[in-house]
């Protein structure tokens, strides 16, 4: 092991010499090290390639159309309308619930009309 080592660095070294390392893309830039701290080990691989590849589980996909539609409740004047889109998040989140494929990044609560008028201020 040692002497594949020693092999390797001796050629690290020569490539350096030869100047075949400047001009890589991204030299001088910070690296981008992504904080996957907060998913689980075992997963970490497996959601490395994912979002690699773009593609969302199907619960972090309903995960992200649930945070789309609270997101929506902001710009909704009309009471009727903001009680029409907590009744399809609930059901999501009744859906999201329902796969069981469920990790601690994705637990939910379900969403109440009465709390959201308050946090919103319109009653």
């Amino acid at each position: 092991m040692f002497a594949f080592q020693k092999i390797v660095e001796e050629r690290i070294r020569e490539a350096q010499n030869r100047g075949e390392f400047n001009d890589l893309p991204g030299s001088g830039a910070p690296l981008d090290m992504e904080d996957d701290s907060h998913v689980p080990e075992d997963l970490r691989l497996a959601y490395k390639i994912l979002r690699n590849a773009n593609c969302l589980p199907p619960e972090l996909k309903l995960k992200k159309e649930i945070r789309q539609m609270e997101d929506m409740l902001d710009g909704i004047p009309d009471e009727k309308e903001k009680y029409r889109l907590i009744k399809q998040i609930n059901f999501k989140i009744t859906k999201l619930n329902m796969m069981g494929k469920k990790s601690p990044l994705l637990e939910e609560t379900e969403l109440y009309y009465e709390k959201l008028v308050d946090k919103f201020g319109e009653k």
